[in-house]
């Protein structure tokens, strides 16, 4: 019997890298290249993946912490890669020379097939050019990335809710971003509107969009300077149960990590 999962493997996310993992029957894909190109290999093998065997690299904005090696693996491993004109704009003599039939445009808000994949842009709000996330749709199960957003909208809930896997921002706790050595005009870009969702905000916005399909959750995007692993877990997990969503029960809660790939999953 022919396997038909889909499967995720967020191989690193924080405020130093990130690069998320998705495949299905037909299709192996990169969301974002936000460390080098060996390091994004060492950890493919760590899952036991081959990165030459990837097809797609999807960006979501230009900051370097998601496109640092985008040029590199689409020259090295002959990457077909997908941004809105934004951020192919944006990217624009940071990323090297592109073969240019490998630059494909992607606009917000679509929905592009891939054949057993389905794949829906949707903007956000963030300080980049034209930044934009995806969900990924295969037979029936779907998966959200969205990390890098200074609020989540009714339009974004809309497009994200009740997904099956979820990969969301929990960037900085705001105690610890306020105390902390950042200048003021940079935790006033953290905090703002186009800036990042703190732990709380992150819990939130899940209390909007997890159904009843949802079973896996992924805490992203963790800043290494304002936040801690076990404070972001905790924080989320308190305020889901105090609204009786059932954690460890009906779904569960994952963190991540910039240098360590989670375990392959299927959502």
């Amino acid at each position: 019997m022919q396997n038909d999962d889909l499967k995720i493997s967020v191989l690193s996310s924080g405020s130093a890298g990130n690069v998320t993992y998705i495949e299905t029957p037909q299709h192996k894909v990169l969301l974002d290249a936000g460390l080098s190109g060996k390091k994004i290999a060492d950890l493919m093998k760590s899952i036991n993946r081959d990165i030459n065997d990837v097809d797609s690299l999807l960006v979501t904005h230009e900051h370097s912490d998601h496109r640092q090696s985008v040029g590199v693996l689409a020259r090295k491993y002959d990457l077909n890669v997908y941004a809105n004109e934004g951020t192919w704009a944006a990217m624009d003599g940071k990323i090297g020379k592109m073969p240019a039939d490998k630059m494909n445009i992607f606009p917000a808000d679509t929905v592009m097939d891939f054949g057993d994949l389905d794949i829906e842009s949707f903007a956000v709000s963030h300080d980049a050019a034209e930044p934009q996330f995806y969900v990924f749709h295969h037979n029936n199960r779907s998966f959200v990335v969205l990390t890098d957003v200074g609020y989540v909208s009714d339009h974004i809930e809309g497009v994200i809710k009740n997904a099956d896997g979820y990969l969301l921002e929990c960037n900085h706790d705001v105690e610890m971003l306020q105390n902390g050595e950042y200048s003021w005009p940079l935790k006033q870009r953290i905090l703002g509107d186009r800036g990042h969702l703190s732990n709380v905000d992150g819990a939130n916005a899940m209390l909007d969009v997890i159904g009843d399909r949802t079973k896996k959750v992924f805490l992203g995007h963790r800043s290494q300077h304002n936040n801690l692993k076990s404070l972001a877990h905790l924080t989320v997990a308190s305020i889901l149960s105090d609204h009786d969503l059932g954690v460890g029960h009906d779904f569960n809660l994952f963190d991540t990590d910039v240098a360590n790939a989670s375990s392959l999953i299927v959502v």
